[in-house]
C-alpha cells in the first residue's frame, strides 16, 4: 500500500481536521499518524497527516481531489510520496566531520536521500566522495570570481534537479539570489556561539570565557546571514577540566548530529516555516528509530 504525507497550512478555523479526515476516509485512505499545531499568536494552523491508500489511489488522483477541500479553507497544501528520496546536493569546505557522518548514514540506509553530488571549494574530500561513487564537483571561490563560481553552482543545481542543498560546514556565504531561488531548500549547520564568538577559533574563545555548554544550530538559509528559521538544536555540557581540543571534538559531534536530525525533519515533511520561526513535528509513529539511526 502506498504511504503518503499531507501537509497543510491555513488560517485557524473550525472543521479543518474533520474535512481532511473525511476526505481521506471517503477516498479509502487510513490515517496512521497525525500532528497538528494551532498558533494562537498568528492565527495560523499547521497539520501533518501520514496515511495509506487501501484502494490503490495514486498521488495525482488524491492531490486533484483534495483541491476542493483546500479551496473551502484557503489551504496551502502539499501531498508527498512518503517513500520519495529527494535529490540532495551536499556542500563542504575543509571541515569534513558533517560530510563523513552524512555519507555514513546514507551508506547504511539511515539517510533516505538521493545524493546527486558533493560540491567543494577545495579538493580535500574528492577521494572520499568518489570512493562512495558520488560525483564530486570542485568549484573554487575567490573574491574576484565569486559571481562566476555561483553561476556554476546554480547551473549544477538545475542540471541535477537538486531539491535540497545541505551546507555541511561549507564556509562560503551564498548570495541573496541563490538564497531566494532555493528558499526553504537550503539547510546550514554552525556552532551556537554566535553572535558572542565570531571569526576564527570560536571554540578557543568559548574555552577562554569558561563556557559550560556547547551547542549547534541547523537552520534554513536566508539572505540574512545565520538568521534563517531554526530547524534543530542540541547542546552538550562541559566542565572546567576539559581542554580547548575537547571543546572542538564535542562541537563536531553535536554539529553532525544536529545536521542529520534537521535533514530528517525536512525530508519527512515535519518542518513548517512560520514567519521567522518553524513548527517542527516529531517523527511519525514507527519511524523514530530510522530517523534517529546512527
Amino acid at each position: 500500500m502506498n504511504n503518503y504525507v499531507l501537509t497543510v497550512t491555513c488560517s485557524s478555523q473550525r472543521g479543518i481536521v474533520a474535512a481532511i479526515s473525511g476526505y481521506l476516509a471517503a477516498e479509502g485512505c487510513n490515517i496512521i499518524d497525525s500532528s497538528q499545531f494551532d498558533d494562537l499568536e498568528t492565527g495560523r494552523f499547521f497539520i501533518r497527516t501520514v496515511f495509506i491508500s487501501e484502494t490503490g489511489a495514486n498521488l495525482e488522483q488524491l492531490r486533484e481531489g483534495f483541491k476542493d477541500v483546500a479551496k473551502d479553507f484557503d489551504m496551502d497544501f502539499k501531498l508527498h510520496d512518503g517513500n520519495y528520496r529527494p535529490k540532495t546536493l551536499i556542500m563542504v569546505s575543509r571541515f569534513g566531520h558533517c560530510l563523513n557522518d552524512l555519507l555514513y548514514r546514507w551508506r547504511i540506509g539511515a539517510l533516505p536521500v538521493d545524493i546527486v553530488g558533493v560540491v567543494s571549494n577545495h579538493l580535500d574530500y574528492q577521494k572520499l566522495v568518489v570512493n562512495h561513487d558520488i560525483p564530486f564537483y570542485h568549484i573554487p571561490v575567490k573574491k574576484e570570481t565569486k559571481p562566476q563560481a555561483e553561476d556554476k553552482l546554480i547551473e549544477l543545481i538545475e542540471q541535477t534537479e537538486t531539491e535540497l542543498v545541505v551546507l555541511a560546514r561549507y564556509m562560503q556565504v551564498l548570495s541573496d539570489r541563490l538564497c531566494k531561488k532555493m528558499a526553504g531548500q537550503v539547510i546550514n549547520i554552525h556552532h551556537s556561539f554566535l553572535p558572542s564568538f565570531k571569526g576564527a577559533n570560536p571554540y578557543k574563545q568559548a574555552y577562554q570565557r569558561g563556557v559550560k555548554l556547547i551547542g549547534a544550530t541547523a537552520h534554513y538559509v536566508t539572505p540574512e546571514l545565520d538568521e534563517g528559521p531554526i530547524i534543530e538544536q542540541e547542546t552538550v555540557r562541559i566542565t572546567h577540566a576539559q581542554s580547548p581540543e575537547d571543546y572542538v571534538a564535542l562541537g563536531r559531534d553535536v554539529e553532525a548530529l544536529v545536521l542529520a536530525r534537521a535533514i530528517h525533519a525536512h525530508i519527512h515533511h515535519r518542518v513548517f516555516v512560520n514567519g521567522n520561526r518553524t513548527v517542527v513535528f516529531p517523527p511519525s509513529a514507527g519511524s523514530y528509530a530510522s530517523e534517529r539511526m546512527g
